[in-house]
């Protein structure tokens, strides 16, 4: 098989109701049909633009190279563990829940689907719903639903450029416009639609009550300063972290489980480098994944950039420190 190498991958643009037809500044696609809502930039079928391996999907890498490729810290050994996704919300997403990983193997999926949204662009208004409120159970929640009042359960986070929001698996949520959302999640697609303001789509609202957990761990995350780049979230299923890329910037994988590495642009650009492999530009909206057998990876701003490493954790994690400061209210 051919030696593995960093791989520039083709996003898919996915079509929502909520979505827009202006996705800039991250791409320039021209939407004439219907709008986009969502660019899946490490989905399955997301196929290898680069070298010898060009045209393969990362599904096909993943079944071929198993943790050469994906790593040991992944918790399916042949699956691509983690899907990386832009959000472009003009309307509200629906009121929504995803099963957890018990749950989830339980009607037969391979894991369950926990999430963070790091906040690329907001306006004024930006906000996102995160949780039930205090005092609020599933019971409340549901007679709220059948009233047609359920975004009301919710905690609404008024939300800034830069923040990160944890929300793990069993937490109501919801999007509202004016923001553009970079999404790291567990490669799950089950989503159980709770309330979706009248929209004639499907809910699962059966599904969708068993999988609600009335306290999670989701809200902000502070980020950590950590060698002249930000953690922004650490947790059990995924570590994301920015870098503004002014000079040369080495990353290293840390010791214990090896793991892929995602690395998103968000701003600027620059040259992916690694030894036994030509160097490969990113641009902005792109990603390039860097395989586990790959530790170490340099990168070498083009005048210069901010760019996004997602990856999973080389040890035990815990879940992160949230809080939650609210537009109704504030708890932590």
């Amino acid at each position: 098989m051919p030696l593995l190498y960093p791989f520039l991958v083709l996003p898919e643009f996915h079509e929502r109701v909520w979505g827009t037809r202006d996705l800039r500044p991250y791409f320039t696609l021209a939407v004439d049909a219907e709008p986009i809502g969502e660019v899946w930039l490490t989905g399955e079928n997301c196929k290898v633009a680069n070298g010898p391996l060009a045209g393969q999907t990362l599904r096909d890498l993943a079944a071929q190279y198993g943790v050469e490729f994906i790593g040991e810290a992944s918790p399916q050994a042949t699956r691509f563990p983690l899907l990386i996704k832009f959000l472009f919300p003009r309307q509200k997403l629906s009121v929504q829940v995803h099963p957890d990983d018990a749950l989830a193997r339980r009607i037969g999926e391979p894991c369950g689907k926990t999430e963070c949204w790091y906040v690329a662009r907001a306006i004024d208004g930006g906000q996102v719903g995160v949780g039930l409120r205090p005092g609020i159970n599933r019971e409340m929640f549901r007679l709220a639903v059948e009233a047609n009042q359920a975004e009301h359960m919710l905690n609404w986070l008024d939300v800034r450029s830069g923040e990160m929001i944890y929300v793990d698996a069993g937490t109501v949520h919801a999007v509202g416009p004016n923001v553009i959302l970079v999404e790291t999640q567990q490669n799950c697609d089950v989503t159980y639609r709770l309330y979706d303001y009248g929209r004639p789509r499907q809910l699962h609202l059966d599904l969708g009550m068993a999988a609600i957990k009335e306290k999670t761990h989701a809200g902000r995350v502070k980020p950590q300063t950590e060698d002249g780049h930000q953690l922004l979230v650490s947790s059990p299923r995924f570590l994301v972290e920015k870098y503004k890329v002014e000079s040369p910037v080495t990353l290293t994988a840390e010791a214990g489980r090896s793991s892929l590495q995602a690395i998103v642009c968000l701003d600027g650009g620059a040259i992916v480098e690694c030894e036994g492999s030509p160097p490969l530009p990113v641009m902005r909206g792109e990603a390039v994944v860097v395989p586990a057998s790959l530790p170490v990876v340099s990168l070498h701003p083009q005048w210069s950039a901010e760019i996004l490493r997602m990856r999973l954790p080389a040890q035990e994690v815990a879940e992160p420190v949230t809080t939650l400061h609210t537009s109704n209210g504030q708890h932590g």
